[in-house]
């Protein structure tokens, strides 16, 4: 393993073995000069073919780095793909962390070359970062959200395992975050998984009441934060899940929110969602020029919103964007809604605009700038 610095007198021969094979053709790379830093930048070299024990890839991570790590108890695993521009973004972030966070150690794992790894731990896209303490994974991270990936870094870096000023800011901190979490929205679930995929039966079973019911609600994936996981069932003093929370309060389970159905209290209780058109006018009128699109103004998901959004970007009007692929209800709607079929969309004033073809007609001919003013 010539890309190594240094052995590691804790790994066993036979272990030294298997991860001699995982990571064959790989290079590891320091992402700060040597010896000031051992934050590990794992990086799948041309042509690896892994054995069917690369699955075995983070684990050894954890028990090969252990005696260089020792002091650095945080480890963040970036699942990302070259050609995805936004991994290649959350690298430079990740740099610049590992400047910041000289206790905590960094790893880059290619998603794709690894698909076991990857199935693993329910890396289904990129850029994905998994947050590992003590060998355990506590937390995670999707998608190229650099101010929540310094906050989360920053949270974990300064709790638990590093030798700490004191243990109770970190208690003050969690429970002002709960609090935050509980009150987010006037109705919240907490629950395994999102209400598009649910990732248990009670779960889905939540889910299905409460849109039976057309329940506004906003929902929290508790596999997502293992922190906010095993906290709100002190904070709350309830041992399972899913929580429902209505105006910060808890009203309990499945079992609570199964009864309060039956006795014909729940629509008393949850408030209740607007109707669809009254839902989209809402949208179409969030800001004085709305663009739906296919991802935001920081990743655009496809060729004509990509467009788009260079030509409102090149007049200096300020706009709003809403990603249909975040809400099916919103991308189906909104065709009806506006008699338009396809995406992107733009609305001036709440009045659809039209689609990529109409907007680069309006710049051409030179109107594309009064009618974003509401002057046309």
């Amino acid at each position: 393993m010539s890309g190594l610095c240094h052995p590691a007198s804790s790994v066993s021969e036979p272990e030294a073995r298997s991860l001699s094979t995982c990571f064959q053709g790989h290079q590891i790379l320091p992402l700060l000069p040597l010896p000031q830093a051992l934050p590990w930048l794992l990086i799948p070299g041309p042509g690896w073919e892994a054995p069917a024990s690369r699955s075995c890839i983070v684990p050894l991570v954890l028990r090969f780095a252990a005696p260089f790590l020792a002091h650095r108890s945080l480890l963040v695993v970036h699942f990302w793909a070259p050609w995805a521009p936004q991994c290649a973004q959350m690298n430079d972030v990740m740099a610049e962390l590992a400047k910041e966070q000289p206790r905590v150690s960094f790893v880059k794992l290619e998603a794709e070359a690894v698909p076991e790894v990857s199935e693993k731990y329910e890396i289904s896209s990129v850029p994905t970062f998994l947050f590992f303490k003590n060998s355990q994974k506590i937390d995670r991270l999707d998608g190229a959200h650099a101010p929540e990936l310094t906050k989360k870094v920053q949270r974990h870096a300064s709790s638990g395992s590093f030798p700490p000023s004191g243990n109770e800011h970190p208690r003050e901190d969690l429970s002002l975050r709960l609090k935050k979490l509980t009150h987010a929205a006037p109705c919240m679930l907490f629950m395994k998984g999102t209400p598009q995929e649910p990732r248990c039966g009670f779960s889905k079973q939540m889910v299905e009441i409460l849109n039976k019911h057309n329940i506004q609600f906003s929902s929290f994936d508790i596999f997502s934060d293992e922190e906010v996981r095993q906290g709100l069932k002190t904070y709350s003093n309830w041992p399972t899940y899913p929580q429902l929370y209505v105006s910060g309060e808890l009203i309990g389970g499945l079992d609570v929110i199964k009864e309060l159905e039956a006795s014909d209290e729940l629509d008393t209780i949850c408030p209740k969602a607007p109707k669809l058109e009254e839902r989209l006018k809402v949208l179409t009128n969030k800001a004085s020029v709305m663009l739906f699109m296919k991802g935001n103004k920081q990743e655009a998901k496809c060729g004509f919103s990509k467009q788009i959004l260079e030509i409102l970007n090149s007049t200096g009007v300020e706009y709003e964007t809403f990603d249909i692929l975040e809400d099916e209800e919103v991308r189906q709607g909104l065709k009806t809604y506006s008699n338009w079929p396809t995406y992107p969309q733009l609305y001036v004033k709440g009045e659809l605009v039209g689609g990529l073809d109409i907007v680069k007609e309006l710049r051409d001919n030179g109107e594309l700038l009064p009618v974003l003013k509401g002057e046309n």
